[in-house]
């Protein structure tokens, strides 16, 4: 199975790279679409402001390629605020609208960001968990000051709570699934959900 991650010059790629190497996936890395092609699902990671990824992915000529996309697509962190309408980091900003809902800044609590262990509580199961024995410790890594609000709650998988404040931890609509957290960096439970993403891309593949 072969995995592209979409380099567009603001994604921790190193990281997410290895990670799905320990998968025994073959990960190309790159922001040119002909070998973007050639994979059989693709990963937009992310790691900075919203307006300065869309703008990134502007100039990278990938806006338009990945919204009409038919390959399983996962969006981590950033990668994943960007499938939302749009953000109001630094300045209003339209994402590129796969799911309903704005990303805005935490209100109302003590500390932001949102940094440290979680613990997921799944709203649904989506394809690729359908069946699978979940780990006992569902705890995964965030590191975020903004979250998806308003949005649909058929395409909400997973949510965390913080202050009292629901976070969207994971949402999935047709062959798009963003995760807000760090499955790369969130232990045992973060492999996990990697893996089984990845087998589920495979057996549609297969």
């Amino acid at each position: 199975m072969k995995i592209g991650v979409i380099d567009y010059g603001m994604g921790n790629l190193f990281s997410v790279e290895q990670a799905l190497k320990r998968l025994n996936a073959e990960v190309i890395v790159t922001s040119d679409k002909a070998q973007l092609d050639q994979a059989d699902a693709l990963v937009l990671p992310g790691v900075g402001a919203f307006p300065d990824a869309m703008k990134r992915l502007q100039e990278t000529d990938l806006i338009n390629y990945i919204k009409k996309t038919k390959k399983p697509l996962l969006g981590i962190c950033l990668g994943m605020q960007l499938l939302f309408e749009g953000s109001e980091e630094v300045m209003p900003t339209s994402g590129l609208g796969i799911f309903k809902g704005r990303i805005e800044r935490f209100k109302g609590v003590s500390r932001i960001p949102h940094m440290g262990w979680n613990d997921l509580t799944l709203q649904q199961t989506p394809s690729w968990l359908q069946n699978k024995s979940l780990p006992k410790d569902q705890f995964v890594y965030f590191v975020h000051s903004f979250y998806a609000t308003n949005m649909a709650q058929q395409q909400l998988v997973a949510a965390a709570q913080y202050e009292g404040v629901s976070v969207p931890g994971i949402v999935a609509k047709d062959n798009f699934t963003g995760m807000q957290f760090h499955p790369e960096k969130s232990g045992q439970f973060g492999v996990f959900l990697l893996r089984e993403w990845a087998n589920g891309v495979e057996e549609t593949v297969c």
